[in-house]
């Protein structure tokens, strides 16, 4: 009896078979050509890593909320866009610059009220609450 023709009483596991390591099957030793697969020590990445890969890391910054952005109009403005004088949600929606009335409008201080103008259910900055209260016109 030789060494090499020791064997265990009970072969539980039978060793793979040793590839890419020259020899007689040619230049990749029949393991294709390039690729992960080809690669020694390779493994194949599994489908959940793919899926972990597209969530964004910084989830709050890089995710945009899906609400809508706020309108924001110049005081200037309303005397041409709103004639009659009143500016409401309903009339910006009429105009079609917002989709309808639960949108967020805010008026800011830009240019200068020519008439008196009566605003209903609106935000409104400080400077042009006064705008509009010095040309004769009222917030509700």
């Amino acid at each position: 009896m030789q060494l090499n023709e020791l064997k265990p009483k009970n072969a539980l596991r039978k060793k793979q078979k040793r590839v890419g390591r020259g020899g007689k099957r040619g230049t990749t030793a029949g393991r294709g050509q390039k690729g992960q697969r080809a690669r020694s020590g390779h493994r194949i990445r599994p489908a959940e890593r793919d899926l972990l890969i597209r969530i964004p890391k910084l989830r709050g910054i890089k995710n945009k909320s899906i609400s809508d952005a706020t309108c924001i109009v110049n005081v200037g403005e309303l005397t041409r866009m709103f004639p009659s004088g009143v500016v409401n949600k309903q009339a910006f929606v009429d105009l079609g610059l917002v989709r309808n009335t639960s949108a967020r409008i805010k008026i800011l201080s830009g240019g200068e009220v020519k008439k008196a103008l009566t605003v209903e259910g609106i935000e409104l900055s400080a400077e042009a609450k006064k705008k509009i209260e010095a040309a004769g016109g009222s917030i509700k």
